[in-house]
C-alpha cells in the first residue's frame, strides 16, 4: 500500500516492507558481515547484478529501512545514509570532486560545513562564497571548472533564505551538481527534489530522529540529474546499473565503503522510530518558534530577530511560498550593551546546548561557540553579529517559554 499522508507512511512504511516476524519496525541487524552458501550469490552482491548485504560498512538491513525512509519523505529515487550529517556532506564531496574543481557555496552556511569546504581549499578544490539569496551572484561565480553548488535551505544561524528554485533552474542549465542542505527545513517543510536538486542532506540527527538521541546523516537523489552527461561517473560503475543509478552507486562506494562514515544499526532504528513524529513535532515547535520570534521582536532590548516566519525578514515572501512552515529555527540579537552569555545563563526552561532540532528548547551565544573559529571577519561577512543567540524551539507549553526569555529579559535591566 502507498499512502499519500506524511504521518500515515512514517507510521507503516516499515510494516508495509514485511519485516521479520511481523514485527512493526525493521529489527536491528548488528552482524558486521553476511554469509552465503553459494559463493556466486556473494561475487553477484559485490558487482552489483544482485541485491544483498556483504559487509555493514557499506549496507546493513536496518539501515537500509531506514535510507527508504528518508527516500519516501524526500521523494527521491534512493537514500544514503551516515553516521553524522558532515559525514553525508564530506562523501559528497569525496566522492564527486577532484583537485582543481571549483564549487560555488552559499556564504551562510553551518559553521562545520564552513571549515570543511577551507579543508577543500587546502587539498586544491576552490571555493568562491557567494550570496545565495540571489541566483545572479550564484550565475556571476560560476567558471569552466564550477562541479557544485552548495546551498542550505534555511541558514544556520542567521535564517537566510536561499533563491532555492532559480539557482536549480541554473544548475540543471548548466549540468552541474546541484546540493541542497535540507536540515533546518526537513522533508516535511521541503522537498529540494522542487527546486531541481541533485541531492538533499539531512543531518538526522535533528528534526527526523528529533529527540536528541542519536546521530545521523543522509543524501537523497532526487531523480533529476542527468547522470548520463555527468563527466564524473567512474566508468566502472556504468556497465552493472542503470543510469539512473550512477549518482547513488558512486556515493555509496566512494563516499561511503571508501570514506567509511557508516551508520550504526542501532542509531539507524533510534532514528526511524524518532521520525515517525517529524510531522507531530514540527508543527508544534513552528508553532512556538512563530509565537517566541513574534515576542522577541517587542522587546526593547533586542535589536535583531531573524526568523523567516516575521514580515520583516528579508525573505519572508519566498519563505512563505516555498516551506510549508518557516521551521523552528530562530537567532536574536540583543543590544551591544548587554552579555549574551549572561543572559542565556538567566534562562531556565532553555537548556544551554550546540544541538538543534531537539524536542526540547535549545540556545546557544553564536560567536564564542560554534562559529569561534571562523574569526570576527568571516562571522560578519556571514551576517552574524558577535552577540547573536540561536535558538531552536521545542514543543514546550509556549506559556513556559514566553515566561522564561520574559524573565530573562527583565534581569537583563
Amino acid at each position: 500500500m502507498t499512502a499519500k499522508g506524511f504521518t500515515t507512511t512514517a507510521l507503516h512504511l516499515d510494516r508495509w516492507a514485511k519485516p521479520e516476524h511481523g514485527a512493526m519496525h525493521k529489527p536491528i541487524h548488528t552482524s558486521i558481515a553476511f554469509g552465503y552458501e553459494n559463493a556466486e550469490d556473494l561475487a553477484a552482491i559485490f558487482q552489483g547484478r544482485q541485491k544483498g548485504f556483504a559487509y555493514s560498512r557499506q549496507a546493513n538491513p536496518t539501515v537500509q529501512a531506514l535510507e527508504n525512509r528518508v527516500t519516501a519523505f524526500e521523494n527521491g529515487i534512493g537514500s544514503v545514509c551516515f553516521a553524522t550529517g558532515m559525514a553525508a556532506l564530506g562523501a559528497i564531496f569525496f566522492a564527486f570532486l577532484k583537485r582543481d574543481d571549483h564549487i560555488v557555496s552559499s556564504e551562510f552556511l553551518f559553521g562545520n560545513t564552513a571549515s570543511m569546504l577551507s579543508t577543500l581549499e587546502q587539498i586544491g578544490v576552490s571555493v568562491t562564497f557567494v550570496d545565495a539569496t540571489n541566483v545572479e551572484k550564484v550565475r556571476e561565480a560560476i567558471t569552466p571548472k564550477t562541479r557544485l553548488v552548495l546551498v542550505e535551505t534555511i541558514a544556520n544561524p542567521a535564517t537566510q533564505v536561499a533563491d532555492l528554485e532559480r539557482i536549480g533552474d541554473l544548475c540543471h542549465q548548466r549540468n552541474l551538481l546541484y546540493v541542497v542542505d535540507n536540515t533546518v527545513t526537513s522533508p516535511y517543510l521541503y522537498q529540494p527534489k522542487l527546486a531541481k536538486a541533485t541531492f538533499s542532506v539531512n543531518s538526522l540527527s535533528k528534526y527526523i530522529g528529533g529527540h536528541g538521541a542519536a546521530l545521523g546523516g543522509s543524501v537523497t537523489d532526487c531523480g533529476v540529474h542527468d547522470w548520463s552527461n555527468d563527466p564524473g561517473i567512474f566508468e566502472g560503475y556504468k556497465a552493472s546499473t542503470a543510469v539512473e543509478q550512477w549518482g547513488l552507486v558512486q556515493l555509496r562506494r566512494k563516499g561511503l565503503r571508501d570514506f567509511g562514515g557508516t551508520l550504526s544499526p542501532e542509531a539507524a532504528n533510534t532514528l526511524s522510530l524518532g521520525s515517525e513524529t517529524m510531522a507531530l513535532r514540527l508543527e508544534r515547535s513552528s508553532d512556538n518558534a512563530q509565537k517566541l520570534s513574534e515576542f522577541l521582536a517587542s522587546q526593547k532590548a533586542v535589536v535583531e530577530v531573524n526568523y523567516p516566519g516575521l514580515s520583516t525578514h528579508p525573505q519572508h515572501a519566498l519563505a512563505k511560498r516555498l516551506f510549508k512552515r518557516p521551521s523552528a529555527l530562530l537567532s536574536f540579537a540583543l543590544d551591544d550593551k548587554y552579555d549574551p552569555i549572561a543572559f542565556m545563563s538567566s534562562l531556565k526552561v532553555v537548556v544551554n546546548s550546540t544541538n538543534l532540532g531537539d524536542t526540547r528548547t535549545l540556545g546557544i551565544a553564536v560567536a564564542p561557540t560554534i562559529f569561534f573559529e571562523l574569526g570576527r571577519e568571516r562571522r560578519a561577512a556571514m551576517g552574524i553579529r558577535e552577540g547573536l543567540i540561536r535558538i531552536s524551539v521545542g514543543i514546550e507549553d509556549i506559556e513556559d517559554l514566553l515566561a522564561d526569555f520574559a524573565q530573562a529579559l527583565q534581569n537583563l535591566g
